[in-house]
């Protein structure tokens, strides 16, 4: 029996050893990696066609985000044109998809309404990351290992951070942005998203193995920051998840948000090294 002077008991041991969700997560893991693998093996129109309808349905929860109100018929076309983006792209290039994202932006600059400078971020952000992993695919054997090296970094930080923050806990990372992120969670994910990309690095290309450490961790870095920027969008929103589409993990956006700014940096970094036309040798090969 506790008194009512004495200290209330510290209820968070109890809620960071919660795994109800667990089990939907580690279901839908295994459901779409072997699918997000095979397309990005196969490349060409097929991935093309992936990127773009699965962007598309991201860019359906930051519209119905940022509207604050249900999907309208503008909505619609916006999303369809963001699609459309991604299958132009092996067939037209840079100047297809960035002609229908910059349609899209046009059309929600003509439909005015709320959160209209929003909808345009959105577009051009959701737009830039479908050409930046087109891109980065490209059409070689190189793509391939450029994605499953990314991808590694990325997830392998999502998922220690949430493991390391769920188990440890400890001081919060940013409680005014995202309550349930830590340090801890935040240190793990860097470690471990780090060490699995240089695994991957090493296996994938004999460039020195410290530049592939030091990518790794600003990729890892920026998978954080992409995460906690997705947080600040949806508390400025008031909502807790941008959808629920993924058991376990909420939307697609919730999903994906790591891999905003990672893929962006792997664009411009490969595009300095080695041209838009080889982002992928430009990334992997020093």
């Amino acid at each position: 029996m506790t008194n009512p002077g004495d200290p209330a008991a510290d209820p968070t041991p109890n809620r960071r050893r919660n795994w109800a969700d667990l089990g939907p997560r580690l279901i839908s893991a295994f459901v779409l990696l072997p699918v997000v693998a095979l397309t990005l093996y196969l490349g060409g129109y097929l991935f093309a066609l992936v990127v773009g309808v699965v962007f598309a349905g991201v860019y359906r929860e930051w519209e119905t985000m940022v509207t604050r109100a249900p999907l309208t018929p503008v909505g619609i076309v916006l999303i369809g044109l963001i699609a459309l983006s991604g299958p132009l792209f092996p067939w037209l290039g840079l100047a297809g998809s960035a002609g229908f994202i910059g349609l899209a932006c046009v059309v929600a600059l003509v439909a005015r309404g709320e959160g209209v400078l929003w909808r345009i971020g959105g577009l051009v952000l959701t737009g830039a990351v479908i050409v930046a992993l087109l891109a980065l695919r490209g059409t070689t054997l190189t793509g391939v290992w450029a994605g499953v090296y990314l991808a590694t970094v990325v997830w392998m930080t999502d998922s220690a951070a949430f493991f390391t923050g769920r188990q440890i806990g400890g001081e919060k990372l940013a409680p005014d942005i995202s309550p349930s992120k830590t340090w801890s969670g935040a240190l793990g994910g860097l470690s471990l998203g780090t060490t699995a990309g240089l695994i991957v690095w090493i296996i994938a290309t004999d460039s020195p193995w410290w530049i592939g450490l030091i990518i790794s961790a600003i990729i890892s870095i920026l998978g954080q920051l992409g995460d906690l920027s997705e947080s600040a969008a949806k508390r400025h929103f008031r909502i807790k998840d941008s959808g629920d589409i993924i058991p376990g993990h909420g939307g697609l956006m919730d999903r994906l948000d790591s891999l905003t700014f990672g893929v962006l940096f792997v664009l411009l970094l490969g595009t300095l090294h080695a041209g838009f036309g080889a982002v992928a040798e430009g990334l992997l090969f020093w």
